[in-house]
């Protein structure tokens, strides 16, 4: 009898032990906890004033209870979203018990003004979960505003994008090889962080000189802290494949890099810009390997690198300003134009390239020479020609002296206006500029960028007098 107690004895406690253990809390940060999604995207395009909700879940995949010790919207009552934390409203809840091997369902909804023009294109918050001294986040982005949308999209088959509503592009878009995305005039296309604009095919754009006319790429962060900050979307990508690009009075902005062209030697070029800006890029505003692009009127200002010619190629350059003054956001450490017939150790076939009555310059920062020309190997003078005509220039040493005709060499520009520290950077030239009146006369180019007549006597860069 003694026995047959003590052996009921000893299977309470084991059962009760087992018992106690499944049902007490896992307190290791090692805890087993997956969430249904790490971001939520609202991908309703709205047109009024609405509300749209969706869910992720919380799974305890443990054998014993889990104890969240907090959930909350990191935004708190502010943000555009809410959540809802298995049936209870709120922005914040705290010592929230999940049981072995369950879920608990977290309903975020989202209620915006899409024609508050001051939104971003992106509106974001996150929902932070703590447990057992981890942090997790599920990401939250909703459309802020009225736009065509594209998400990780491939343009397969001839378009016409129209400036019905701005575009905006997520995680990236790609142009088919052999298709053509044209772009009409005033269209505003805005780029998230993560969505790079790649052409394959052929890319046309479209813009007219009014500053309502103008193409826009820049990034989705419309909202004071951002808008002005460089690398908020990679660029314009020209694959191999791509062919006969032209952009006309186009505007590409705040990205990582401005366009990238990547190989395509021919006497036709692969890009073609005309009345062109590109400003506050925080890497390059143009690179090109081993391509050929013809630019004529053109800004390319305050870029880490502005112009970066590797691997050979032809270039026609006419009537350009390429200035950066070193800055909160862009220190001027390289030269505003590099050329070179070589690229990663290798030598490109020819480098055929042509400057005409254009402005290389800058200031603040420890570039001494704004013109680097890099000759790689011992190429013929067919392979490798170089010619910079009525040009200003500054330069401390003389080592490309001999590739420039009538130079204005160190000879300060004279802008309009340059206000660093108010970002005011007005490359128009004052009437005592020594560019004015000092272009070669047989260029063909009768406008400016602002779509201004040039006279008998045109000035050097991309502005007339």
């Amino acid at each position: 009898m003694k026995r047959l107690v003590k052996a009921v004895a000893i299977f309470l406690f084991i059962s009760v032990s087992i018992f106690c253990n499944k049902t007490s809390f896992i307190s290791s940060p090692d805890a087993s906890v997956s969430f249904s999604s790490d971001t939520l995207h609202f991908d309703t395009v709205f047109t009024t004033t609405g509300s749209v909700t969706q869910s992720f879940k919380i799974f305890n995949l443990n054998d014993q209870k889990l104890r969240l010790s907090e959930v909350k919207l990191m935004g708190g009552t502010s943000s555009a979203f809410k959540i809802n934390v298995d049936g209870t409203p709120g922005v914040g809840f705290t010592n929230i018990e999940l049981q072995p091997n369950d879920s608990i369902y977290v309903f975020v909804s989202v209620s915006i003004n899409p024609n508050t023009a001051s939104l971003p294109f992106i509106v974001s918050d996150s929902v932070q979960v703590n447990y057992n001294g981890n942090t997790g986040y599920i990401q939250l982005q909703a459309y802020g505003q009225n736009a065509n949308f594209f998400r990780n999209r491939r343009i397969t088959k001839d378009s016409t994008w129209k400036n019905d509503l701005p575009f905006v592009i997520l995680e990236g878009i790609a142009v088919d090889s052999n298709i053509t995305l044209t772009i009409e005039k005033g269209c505003k296309v805005y780029s998230h962080t993560n969505a790079p604009f790649i052409v394959n095919g052929t890319l046309k754009v479209n813009g007219e000189a009014a500053e309502n006319a103008r193409v826009t790429f820049s990034g989705d962060r419309l909202d004071p802290d951002y808008r002005a900050l460089p690398a908020a979307w990679p660029g314009l990508f020209f694959t191999e494949t791509s062919h006969n690009n032209i952009l006309n009075y186009t505007v590409i902005t705040n990205a990582y890099q401005g366009i990238i062209s990547l190989l395509g030697i021919s006497t036709i070029p692969k890009i073609t810009l005309n009345q062109c800006i590109i400003d506050n890029v925080y890497d390059a505003g143009i690179i090109s390997v081993a391509s050929s692009i013809k630019a004529t009127n053109c800004l390319i200002s305050n870029c880490g690198n502005n112009i970066s010619i590797a691997g050979g190629g032809i270039y026609s350059f006419t009537h350009c300003t390429v200035a950066t003054y070193g800055n909160l956001f862009i220190a001027h450490k390289n030269p505003v134009l590099y050329v070179s017939n070589g690229y990663q150790n290798q030598l490109g076939p020819l480098l055929d390239a042509r400057f005409t009555n254009c402005i290389f310059y800058g200031e603040g920062g420890i570039a001494e020479n704004e013109v680097v020309i890099d000759k790689k190997g011992t190429p013929t003078a067919n392979e490798f020609k170089i010619r910079f005509e009525n040009v200003l220039y500054k330069n401390k040493v003389n080592d490309v002296d001999s590739y420039f005709v009538n130079p204005l060499k160190n000879q300060p520009p004279l802008f309009d206006s340059i206000d660093i520290g108010r970002r005011i950077f007005n490359f128009r030239l004052q009437p005592a500029s020594r560019a004015v009146n000092s272009g070669l006369t047989a260029t063909g180019v009768t406008v400016d960028l602002d779509g201004k007549l040039r006279d008998t006597k045109p000035d050097i860069g991309c502005f007339e007098y």
